[in-house]
């Protein structure tokens, strides 16, 4: 266990490395490609520092991209989920690239080189993805653990955790109720401990315990762990102090996110249009329905609104069966509407529900009256997430899987909340659009399920107007 924590301290200083050989060949590439094919047939040349600046352009783009998709997460992610992300962001840099190079060209310019370009990329995108992944699992196996659970055995998370072969290997479990010596003797064994559901105070005990011998400790954390954690650092006299300032967004955080929503939404709906024409007009075609739909859904304090969708489902579908979750061959689903679903048009029209102030682009998905009340029987925490207005698109619809629970969503949701930041809407708007082009990839290290919240899993996803089940966009989108 020594040697492991010695190459602990390496692994960072390994993942950099590793990512700088991948991202000094993307911009040797290109600097190759602009010298041969472009920096001479501009209408005014650069001389050397306007090519060097262009090029780092390019490097400071590649490095965005990446680390917004995850394409620098070595370990961390799935290795076909890396790959993944690695192969969206270079095709996003490169067409950010392409039509930087027009503009300074004042033309569109031959689009063949760049395609080359984008060719080798892939080729070298893959190899370096399993080279690395190969050498990375030889130096760091998975880690050998084992979970300190209460009340109940933490099933669910061994099977999260097991689909993570490449990075966790459960050994053991051990229940709350053995004696204390016994417990940290088989935590000794191990390489860490995940403690779940256990008091408060022994959960304390035994992290002091990890921490005094450094043994690595995962923690399932509570709400109130989670609101911890965005309190601020403050000292009175020579007394440490965290303020928990619990009101939400302060002024300037509120202006900043208002002014990106409307910049956002009025945007898309000039760029969406002829996609929302056409969905449209394929809805009314297809059986002379209404295009649109609305249902009250509840924002920022708990304030309803009229939430705008295109129609997937036929008239009157609660009629079919009353109301009920949408399954994968709903009958229910309209062709069109089916389509609209799969590649998440539906939602298109709440771009107005943004632009009118209702809604953001970034925040927890809104939820019908009737199940926030369903939900805060269970959960009376659930009203938390209503100190910032709902969102499009949002952490735990990044992050979170279509089975993730209520419970877990929430604290999602609260830690979006907690750690706001306009950086990070912009990362999470960018990992939306990674999870609508491979709706897999969301969830690939989900947040561990809390036990207790299982009695709230057949809430998730209850139906919208029409029995439009919810649960696709809460689920991932």
């Amino acid at each position: 266990m020594i040697m492991t924590s010695r190459r602990d301290k390496y692994k960072r200083f390994i993942t950099f490395g590793t990512a700088m050989i991948l991202l000094c060949f993307l911009i040797g590439g290109f600097a190759f490609m602009w010298y041969r094919y472009y920096s001479d047939t501009i209408v005014l040349p650069y001389y050397r520092r306007g090519n060097w600046v262009l090029i780092g352009i390019y490097g400071l783009m590649a490095y965005l991209f990446f680390r917004a998709f995850g394409g620098f997460r070595l370990g961390y992610l799935k290795r076909t989920d890396m790959l993944y992300s690695q192969l969206l962001a270079i095709f996003c840099v490169n067409i950010v690239a392409y039509f930087m190079v027009s503009l300074i060209g004042r033309d569109f310019m031959a689009l063949t080189p760049f395609l080359a370009l984008t060719g080798a990329d892939l080729v070298f995108i893959s190899v370096w993805s399993f080279v690395s992944g190969k050498v990375f699992l030889s130096i760091y196996p998975p880690r050998r653990l084992i979970i300190l659970y209460g009340s109940r055995q933490a099933a669910a998370l061994v099977m999260k955790m097991s689909q993570r072969v490449d990075k966790y290997m459960i050994c053991e479990s051990v229940s709350i109720t053995e004696p204390r010596e016994r417990i940290e003797e088989q935590i000794m064994r191990y390489e860490g401990v995940i403690i779940c559901d256990i008091p408060a105070e022994q959960r304390n005990n035994y992290l002091k315990f990890c921490f005094e011998r450094s043994v690595r400790a995962y923690i399932a954390p509570k709400i109130s762990d989670i609101i911890i954690r965005g309190a601020d650092d403050i000292r009175l006299f020579d007394t440490p102090l965290l303020l928990c300032r619990n009101y939400g967004l302060d002024f300037e955080q509120l202006f900043v996110k208002r002014a990106f929503d409307i910049v956002f939404s009025a945007v898309g709906l000039i760029l969406a249009s002829p996609f929302m024409l056409a969905a449209a007009a394929a809805i009314k075609l297809c059986d002379g329905g209404p295009v649109f739909y609305k249902q009250t859904r509840l924002t920022i304090g708990g304030k309803p609104f009229e939430l705008y969708k295109f129609r997937s489902m036929v008239v009157d579908a609660e009629s079919m069966g009353g109301p009920q979750l949408a399954a994968e061959n709903d009958e229910r689903i309209t062709p069109v509407g089916r389509l609209m679903r799969r590649i998440r048009f539906d939602e298109l029209p709440q771009l107005l529900n943004i632009l009118k102030g209702d809604m953001s682009a970034v925040g927890p998905r809104p939820e019908r009256p009737e199940l926030t009340e369903e939900y805060k029987k269970s959960m009376p925490e659930f009203e938390f997430r209503l100190k910032v207005k709902a969102g499009l698109t949002g952490y735990a619809q990044v992050t979170g899987a279509y089975d993730t629970t209520p419970y877990d969503k929430l604290k999602m949701d609260l830690m979006y909340i907690e750690n706001y930041s306009f950086r990070m809407d912009l990362q999470l708007i960018l990992m939306t659009l990674k999870t609508i082009f491979s709706p897999d990839t969301a969830g690939s290290e989900s947040a561990a399920p809390v036990p207790g919240a299982e009695s709230l899993e057949g809430l998730e996803g209850e139906n919208d107007e029409s029995g439009e089940a919810e649960e696709k966009t809460d689920g991932k989108y």
